[in-house]
């Protein structure tokens, strides 16, 4: 077999590897996805006429369920990322990662395994919040064929983006709950961003930090896209962030795991 195929091969059997603890193990993958959903359940239901009032829509929650939804998801896959920091950590804590270095496979196998995981996790944790944005009244009726497909894109990006910052984190962390507190700010930045409310309504103080992360021009994009309204310069902005994020976490995670173990 050439060395492609043997690097596909060993792959794939890491990414088995990687599902069957999220099907073994599924506890913290259920507590991170449970979080956007109440998330999305409690600014809807709750303060949802008063934050409509708030960004000019009116007393309507559906107002606001339209606005919210794009943020919650971006949220989303902030959060199961995390898990993907912890899983590496904990690989790289119990000593399996030592016993890969004595095999016959492909080294960056691993890692791949975990971010394609990882990938996959997301999507099917954005599918299910979404499902649950839809059963509560989101509707996306103004998006044409080629905006949803650019946001699936989107999405996916922001997912690959994220999971390699993860990853890297993961493996520079001593123990699981270290990795799980290393990765909270994948979490905390949507909860910074224009996920919630506009830019134009924080504190001026406040709206560097806001428009200045990666999270908003995503949140935005996603929205202008969902939504079928104009993304204007941040559709470049939320592809900049995401290449430059990835090539970062890329890097970052393989130098640190291809260093000789202490």
């Amino acid at each position: 077999m050439s060395s492609l195929a043997l690097a596909a091969r060993d792959s794939s059997t890491m990414l088995r590897r990687n599902l069957l603890h999220v099907r073994r193990y599924p506890s913290l993958t259920l507590n991170l996805l449970l979080t956007p959903v109440i998330l999305l359940l409690l600014f809807v239901y709750i303060f949802g006429g008063t934050m409509s009032a708030g960004i000019g829509g009116g007393t309507d929650r559906s107002e606001y369920l339209t606005y919210l939804v794009p943020g919650i998801l971006m949220l989303t896959i902030g959060g199961t990322t995390i898990g993907s920091a912890v899983s590496v950590a904990m690989d790289m804590s119990e000593g399996i990662i030592a016993r890969f270095r004595t095999m016959a496979i492909h080294r960056g196998s691993v890692l791949i395994g975990h971010v394609v995981g990882s990938v996959l996790q997301c999507v099917m944790s954005v599918v299910l919040v979404g499902a649950v944005a839809v059963a509560i009244g989101f509707r996306s009726t103004d998006a044409t064929v080629l905006e949803w497909l650019l946001a699936v894109g989107l999405l996916a990006l922001v997912s690959l983006a994220l999971t390699w910052i993860a990853v890297g984190m993961g493996l520079v962390s001593p123990n699981a709950e270290a990795a799980s507190n290393n990765a909270l700010p994948l979490m905390i930045l949507p909860f910074l961003s224009s996920a919630f409310v506009p830019v134009d309504a924080m504190p001026g103080w406040f709206r560097p930090i806001a428009e200045y992360q990666p999270f908003t021009p995503a949140i935005e994009t996603l929205r202008g896209l969902l939504l079928g309204t104009e993304i204007g310069h941040n559709g470049w902005l939320a592809v900049a962030w995401c290449l430059g994020l990835a090539a970062l976490g890329y890097f970052w995670s393989t130098s640190r795991f291809n260093r000789d173990p202490n």
